[in-house]
């Protein structure tokens, strides 16, 4: 249950106002502001068009120091041997190391083990820290505001921008508390309570917002599990979401290769804590749920506002907003799941774990708590694609890697995977995918009639091993076989 409490104040004293100032370059004409970046970072699939245009425009690179690329979304999953088998991939590969090596870009490339999705490897290095303003070229980059920064993703013209003068022309957004009071129960993640917050306020809910996320359930997170949720804010409508810095914040950072040492961390650690929102800060709207009552969460049509709690059943047209009946309508066409049908139990094809949404290491722990001891179901295809290779490393010295491959997981390389699939990992025909990734628009997944349904990791485990939909609470319960 929630409510929403709206004001006409303006917000004063949130971190998002701070921060937001302590970047201000310039008013522009038009309204905006000229907002310094304080970190850049690239990918092969977006940088490309906006190197060509500096030299073009004969431009350098304004602070090469300030930029860190990766290579991520197209990189094959199974034979990462160069060439690619991919000619087309193998090219944006190349060219982002040309690119990177003409312009003194530091380059996180395969088998350098930092290599990985742009949104694992930036805070595993350390390189997010609280009090940034963090771009990419990527519309997950609000993964990034787990740490207390401000983080967008952008599009091609404005990395462009970025690389030519560091610094973005921006309109400031409002800022919405969401307040998730008491603690998340067992077998709930992160990914059901962002799931949760999205199916009740709407992808169009967070238009024009900023969503800070506050609460006691929100301060129990891990940073894995606050990324998770910041990750998905932009599918809320959100132009970026952020979590206050605390503890658990500077617990994670301390001792990673770009984080401040010595008496520089003493001092970076007050001043973080300074940004955090202040106890009489005002914010523009207000936004109350109770985790208690949060269950693991489905998504069972085309939008990741169509989710259900894994005891629901798909909704009739007459259960809906009005404005919410059309897309309903298509999404029962599409998905072939009719009005009454109980989401636990659907049946499955493919079983997909990773994505910068739940490719962490933490994500693969749930998710082998589940495997371990069990099969997966005859005539599923099931993997498990970690989000870096340091992610990859930690996993395979637990022994995570043989907890999957003797439940019949395929354990891969690191990479974006079937989140996008710009990249072999698709569905194929008619095929239904049980995904920890983020989003289950039409053809999302690399199929144009393929279906997803979005849930935690610990949740596609839980439907690999059985073959269809399933609340992953009877497989981790004590009484559980």
């Amino acid at each position: 249950m929630f409510f929403a409490a709206a004001t006409e104040l303006l917000s004063s004293g949130t971190l998002y106002d701070k921060v937001w100032d302590l970047h201000r370059v310039a008013e522009l004409p038009g309204g905006s502001t000229q907002l310094f970046v304080g970190l850049h970072l690239i990918h092969e699939v977006t940088s490309p068009q906006a190197f060509a245009a500096l030299r073009d425009k004969g431009l350098s690179v304004r602070c090469p120091d300030r930029t860190v690329a990766t290579v991520d979304h197209i990189v094959p999953t199974t034979n990462q041997a160069r060439p690619f088998a991919d000619p087309l991939a193998e090219e944006m590969l190349t060219t982002l190391e040309r690119n990177c090596a003409e312009y003194g870009i530091e380059l996180n490339g395969i088998g350098s083990g930092r290599q990985g999705i742009v949104h694992v490897i930036a805070p595993e290095l350390g390189l997010t820290q609280p009090g940034m303003t963090v771009a990419c070229g990527d519309s997950h980059t609000s993964t990034h505001g787990a740490f207390g920064a401000i983080a967008f993703g952008i599009g091609t013209s404005q990395v462009r921008d970025v690389l030519a003068s560091q610094s973005l022309a921006m309109n400031k957004l409002k800022v919405r508390r969401i307040q998730v009071n008491g603690l998340l129960p067992e077998g709930v993640s992160a990914k059901d309570l962002i799931l949760h917050v999205i199916r009740h306020l709407g992808v169009k809910g967070g238009v024009g917002y900023a969503y800070e996320f506050a609460g006691s359930a929100i301060e129990a997170l891990s940073m894995e599990e606050r990324m998770t949720l910041c990750n998905m804010a932009i599918e809320g409508g959100a132009r970026c979401g952020y979590v206050n810095p605390d503890q658990v914040t500077f617990d994670y950072l301390k001792g990673r290769p770009h984080a401040p040492e010595g008496e520089a961390w003493n001092r970076a650690v007050a001043w973080w804590s300074s940004l955090a929102t202040d106890a009489n800060a005002t914010v523009d709207d207000e936004v109350v749920f109770d985790a208690a009552a949060i269950p693991p969460t489905v998504t069972w049509g085309i939008t990741p506002g169509q989710g259900l709690g894994i005891d629901e059943t798909v909704p009739s047209l007459d259960q809906l907003d009005p404005g919410e009946r059309p897309i309903a309508e298509e999404a029962y066409r599409y998905m072939d799941l009719q009005p009454g049908t109980a989401i636990a139990g659907v049946p499955v094809d493919v079983c997909f774990i990773g994505s910068c949404t739940n490719g962490r290491l933490s994500d693969l722990r749930a998710a082998a708590d589940v495997a371990r001891g069990r099969q997966v179901a005859e005539g599923i295809k099931a993997f498990v694609v970690p989000g870096s290779e340091q992610v990859a490393k930690a996993a395979e010295a637990e022994g995570l890697d043989a907890v999957f491959r003797a439940a019949g997981f395929e354990w891969r390389e690191p990479g974006c995977s079937m989140c996008l699939a710009m990249n072999p990992d698709r569905l194929e025909g008619r095929q239904i995918s049980a995904s920890s990734s983020n989003r289950n628009f039409k053809g999302r997944q690399g199929s144009a009639s393929g279906r997803t349904l979005l849930m935690s990791p610990a949740m596609v485990a839980a439907a690999a091993v059985n073959g269809r939909v399933t609340d992953v609470r009877t497989l981790i319960s004590p009484s559980a076989s």
